[in-house]
């Protein structure tokens, strides 16, 4: 039998960053009123992870397991940054209801989802991590996988890749 769940609109996958595409630089404002630059992170592995919208159930299970492991990622030096096209103010009020410890970032204008290639049709990002390495590549893609699969998967990659 053939799944009818209904879909949402997918981005424009072929414009997608791939592994092995030099990580896109942005500047994006953070929920706890910094500004954030990729390219600041450089020597450091980064797990971007864009998900379509704050305080929904499925963006909410993934940025929980993110805060729950965030410690994982801090004990081998990785750095994890939330984006959405959420506001300033949403990511903040989102921020502090779940303890999110790491930043979430403002991507309100759409053009870092843009250039990553996530931005569906609907105006927000599609869930998709990307996981750069201390160079500025993007060496992983996660999608098509459970929301709270994303923070597991992204630390099983950089333990493995970062021990070799």
């Amino acid at each position: 039998m053939e799944n009818q769940t209904k879909k949402k609109p997918a981005a424009n996958n072929e414009l997608m960053i791939k592994e092995g595409d030099e990580a896109p630089d942005f500047e994006l404002q953070s929920h706890d009123g910094g500004t954030v630059k990729l390219s600041n992170y450089r020597g450091k592995w980064v797990v971007l992870y864009f998900f379509p919208k704050a305080f929904t159930s499925g963006c909410t299970r993934e940025t929980q397991e993110f805060a729950r492991t965030w410690e994982e990622f801090e004990k081998i030096g990785a750095v994890v940054l939330g984006i959405s096209t959420d506001t300033v103010s949403t990511q903040k009020r989102f921020a502090e209801k779940y303890g999110v410890k790491f930043k979430l970032l403002s991507d309100h204008e759409k053009k870092v989802s843009q250039s990553y290639g996530v931005l569906r049709p609907t105006g927000t990002a599609e869930r998709v991590t990307f996981i750069v390495d201390p160079s500025g590549k993007v060496v992983k893609v996660l999608s098509r996988i459970k929301p709270e699969e994303h923070p597991i998967k992204a630390l099983e990659f950089i333990k493995k890749a970062a021990s070799q």
